[in-house]
């Protein structure tokens, strides 16, 4: 794929927030008709079911491994040099903000990238637990919850100044990412026959998992032939949000990957709520789902950036290149939503 002509005519930062646009509005659109929500995976899963959810969240997944791990065996993707992969992991991260995500998107209902595209559709209560998490992020980036982060953060770390590649470290064939990705997408396609879910949300649910390689090959791209250093990245919601946030605030801020992606997902999901018939105003139930959203909110912000990524970013992108801390915080969110559901009793169905 040549770039050069798109980085001559509009610039290198441009084309990057282009390319995060291009991921997100893919990401959005898969995600509303799939209505892919790793919450609502782990609430059918503590309540003992193997459902719609679950098969739709491990398709995403195994697609997600399949494209990327192809793509890395094809010199598409350079993960090595994945921001992900290229900084030392934070094993305590991953835990202790795993958990705590975990336990924040049960009570939101949503995880973050959840809480985005239900917002894009008019979800007032995802809207506000959403600018909750963004704000939150960013405190834990540079404001008074920073320090506490870097503490917990630095309780123990990998070696070496870079996170662990778990197919090196496992002494793994390159071939055996991709392997593992096929090997889960005939579970999540046995489970899709059992719930019998239709062939268009399984379509979708696999456009989310292509939208995660998507980002992936397009900085990889942009990375080899920009003038100035590109971070290799994709899709993620916990720094973008922050970012974005800052991006609105700070009229001197600049454009780049992540700037372009928040938009993308709601302008996604805005145009195929609209086109199903789907936009509608919602809003909180009473005070007490309102205290619980909006705690939830801020406990995804403060773990997501604890653990090196949101259930996207950690969860789906940092496991599709097997980044050791990425597993780590997706087993401590899981962990988290279960121990928080199972806390709560039987909460609200997840949201539709």
């Amino acid at each position: 794929m040549d770039i050069i002509p798109l980085l001559d005519r509009i610039g290198e930062a441009p084309a990057a927030a282009l390319f995060g646009l291009l991921t997100g509005v893919t990401f959005g659109v898969a995600a509303q008709r799939s209505r892919f929500c790793l919450r609502a995976a782990v609430v059918d899963f503590a309540r003992g079911g193997m459902g719609p959810s679950v098969a739709v969240w491990l398709l995403t997944f195994s697609t997600a491994l399949v494209w990327v791990q192809a793509g890395a065996l094809a010199g598409l993707i350079d993960t090595r040099e994945a921001r992900m992969m290229a900084v030392t992991g934070s094993w305590s991260g991953a835990v202790i903000g795993g958990l705590l995500f975990g336990a924040g998107m049960v009570l939101a209902r949503g995880c973050s990238g959840r809480l985005l595209v239900l917002a894009a559709t008019g979800n007032m209560r995802s809207l506000v637990s959403g600018l909750i998490f963004a704000v939150t992020a960013q405190v834990s980036i540079t404001g008074w919850l920073a320090p506490l982060r870097d503490r917990l953060a630095a309780l123990s770390v990998t070696t070496g100044g870079r996170n662990l590649d778990l197919i090196t470290a496992l002494h793994l064939p390159p071939a055996a990412g991709l392997v593992a990705g096929l090997a889960i997408a005939v579970l999540a396609l046995t489970l899709a026959r059992r719930n019998r879910i239709g062939a268009a949300r399984l379509v979708f649910a696999s456009g989310v998992g292509f939208a995660v390689a998507l980002g992936w090959a397009l900085t990889s791209a942009l990375s080899r032939v920009a003038f100035d250093p590109v971070q290799v990245e994709s899709a993620s919601f916990t720094g973008p949000s922050a970012s974005t946030l800052m991006f609105v605030l700070d009229r001197h801020a600049v454009l780049d990957f992540d700037i372009g992606l928040v938009p993308g997902v709601v302008l996604g999901a805005f145009a195929a709520a609209a086109l199903t018939g789907e936009l509608r105003l919602q809003g909180f139930d009473g005070p007490a789902p309102m205290r619980r959203a909006l705690t939830g909110g801020a406990l995804m912000g403060f773990g997501g950036m604890l653990a090196g990524g949101c259930a996207i970013g950690a969860g789906v992108t940092g496991g599709s290149i097997f980044a050791g801390t990425a597993w780590l915080a997706l087993f401590a969110m899981w962990i988290g939503g279960m121990a928080t559901e199972r806390a709560l009793g039987q909460p609200a169905p997840a949201p539709a």
